[in-house]
């Protein structure tokens, strides 16, 4: 039952939401007056992390001490939920045709999986202006919703609708020491999307060869001896370099029906006429186009 695979759905998820907020920029005034606009660093990690490296000096040197500069941005995924609401026909098979390893043949996959996964994103700065400014980039778009198309497998699944709904932004400020030392604003944006996880591709092979033997019924029995057997037999077949492993492709390939009547044994065959003996089976002179396999 369980097999390894990996499909890399939350992870490409995980990236397309960082994406929405990686060219986010504030302005600031330099020492000669002058505006210019700083690009807000993006990273994954808790929350915990970013807090405990803001109010922690990290040592470059055995003299150096540097602190983290804010502005910052984090996110990180909190949980992950089933949603039946969104549940399909787990039985219902996706087909396609893949390339690469599997030669092109037919692959398949079971209905894919609802899951919605709560993300939170952390703006970290010094001043509330800062704060502001971020959060004007962002509120303006999620109204509350707002929809990404993710490219989960060029394959399978190149463009799938993810809804990003903004639930609610809280703002917390804080302060390291006494009132007159510096402050640590921190605003929290959580997020819900309406994603999948996709599971195990599968392999599906193609049928080269089918062998249909017709018999004369009388009542609701087959009669397989005497006069009343086998009548007729139909094999109809696929045949070429690449019919095994490799899928086809134009001009490798043949296609054959081989038609068998019933007929006399060991002699008194006519030529150009296939035969089949009262149980469907050939005759040893019986030719092939190709040889059966």
């Amino acid at each position: 039952m369980f097999r390894p695979f990996y499909n890399e759905s939350i992870r490409k998820l995980i990236v397309a939401f960082g994406s929405l907020f990686n060219n986010i920029r504030i302005s600031s005034t330099n020492s000669s007056g002058d505006e210019q606009f700083i690009k807000v660093p993006l990273s994954y990690g808790p929350k915990e992390k970013f807090i405990r490296r803001i109010e922690e000096d990290s040592s470059i040197g055995s003299n150096s001490k540097v602190q983290m500069t804010l502005p910052r941005l984090g996110f990180n995924i909190t949980d992950m939920t089933y949603d039946g609401l969104r549940k399909r026909n787990t039985l219902q098979k996706k087909y396609h045709f893949p390339t690469g390893s599997t030669g092109g043949l037919p692959a398949y996959e079971y209905s894919e999986v609802p899951y919605n996964f709560n993300i939170s994103l952390y703006g970290f700065t010094r001043s509330m202006t800062d704060a502001l400014q971020i959060t004007e980039q962002i509120l303006p778009y999620f109204t509350p919703e707002f929809t990404v198309t993710v490219n989960f497998d060029k394959d399978k699944h190149p463009k799938v609708d993810i809804p990003i709904t903004l639930n609610n932004v809280t703002v917390e400020e804080e302060y390291e020491g006494d009132l007159e030392e510096r402050r640590r604003i921190t605003t929290q944006y959580d997020f819900t999307l309406r994603s999948y996880v996709f599971g195990e591709t599968k392999r599906q092979n193609i049928i080269l060869y089918t062998e249909s033997t017709f018999f004369e019924l009388i009542g609701d029995n087959h009669l397989r001896s005497g006069p009343t057997g086998a009548i007729s037999r139909v094999d109809v077949g696929v045949s070429g370099p690449s019919s095994g492993t490799g899928g086809f492709s134009a001009g490798n390939f043949i296609t054959y029906t081989n038609t068998y009547t019933r007929g006399p044994s060991g002699t008194g065959f006519t030529a150009g006429t296939r035969y089949i003996d009262f149980e469907g089976n050939t005759y040893e002179g019986a030719t092939f186009n190709p040889p059966n396999p």
